[in-house]
This record gives C-alpha cells, structure tokens and sequence, in this order.
C-alpha cells in the first residue's frame, strides 16, 4: 500500500485536495493507498513525542506505525516561506532513525501559490530524505499557482493532472 502524506496541518488545505485526487488516481491504476494527515497529530506531539519522549504519546505512535508499515510513500509538500512546513519536519524528526524511512521509496508533489511550485521544499526535503536514506524518485511535479488551477476544490489543469499520473505510473514500478 502506498501512503499518502499531506505535509501540513492547516485546515482546508489544498495539499488534501491534491492528496485526494493522488488517491484517485492510484485506484484508477488498481493500487491500494492510504492518507496519513497531518491533522491527526496531536497538538503537543513536539513536546510529547519527540527525543527522550519517544514512544510516550499513544496517538503519534499510531501515525507513527502507519508510517513504519509503508514501504512507498507519496509527499504532498506545500511551499511554506521558501521551504517546506515545519509540522512535516517536526513528524520526520519523531520517526525512528534510520529505519523508518531507510531504503524505501517516495514520490513528492510541490504545491505553491506563486510560480516556483514548490521547487524550494522539495529541493530541502530530497536532501533530508537522502540524509535518512529513502530513495526518492526524480520526477517531482511542482505545482505553480495552484488555487488558479483549481475550481470546486477540485485541481482542473489537465496539465498538471497529466503530470500527476505520470508520476504515480513511475512510483508503482518503481
């Protein structure tokens, strides 16, 4: 099953609207997935979870395992102030090193509302998840101006859509 991140926790993000239609097209391919949403972490998991903390605080180890069974992993990565959130750095810091994330794969979507679709954060992101030893595929899809390519909540730019599946065909074998 390939697990779907929406790398913030801010409410009516578009990073889930993507992470959904992401969802969508893996069904469309007949590949089971699931979203892990950074919504569900606990409000103080940073103090909570994390460092000498770890393995305290039940909630975040539930996350924390869905991330562990994970063998393929897709990262929706919001731009935040020219790099990627700091909620998403905060839930990589409290997941086991280096087993986690060693030598398993991931795709990753840039989103941004200016023109740069996020090229920044998942340029910051590829080098942790080098760092951590996850293989991370080439084609990162970065998703410029993305509220005006969006009607109904829905992403519209065929473009982009095309760009998205694309991408899924390459994770599934890779």
């Amino acid at each position: 099953m390939i697990k779907i991140i929406i790398g913030t926790n801010r409410k009516n993000a578009v990073s889930k609207t993507i992470a959904l239609q992401y969802q969508q097209i893996l069904k469309e391919e007949g590949i089971a997935s699931g979203i892990i949403d950074l919504r569900e972490l606990p409000d103080d998991f940073v103090f909570s979870a994390l460092y000498e903390n770890n393995g305290q605080n039940h909630a975040y180890n539930a996350l924390h395992e869905e991330v562990k069974e994970g063998s393929k992993f897709v990262f929706i990565v919001p731009e935040y102030n020219g790099s990627f959130p700091g909620i998403l750095k905060s839930f990589i810091d409290g997941m086991t090193y280096p087993n986690t994330f060693g030598g398993k794969k991931c795709a990753m979507v840039g989103i941004s509302s200016g023109i740069g679709g996020g090229g920044l954060a998942l340029s910051h992101l590829t080098d942790i998840f080098h760092y951590l030893g996850m293989h991370v595929l080439a084609n990162k899809p970065k998703l410029a101006k993305i509220e005006e390519n969006m009607s109904n909540n829905l992403l519209t730019n065929k473009f982009y859509i095309d760009l998205l599946k694309t991408q899924a065909a390459m994770l599934i074998n890779f």
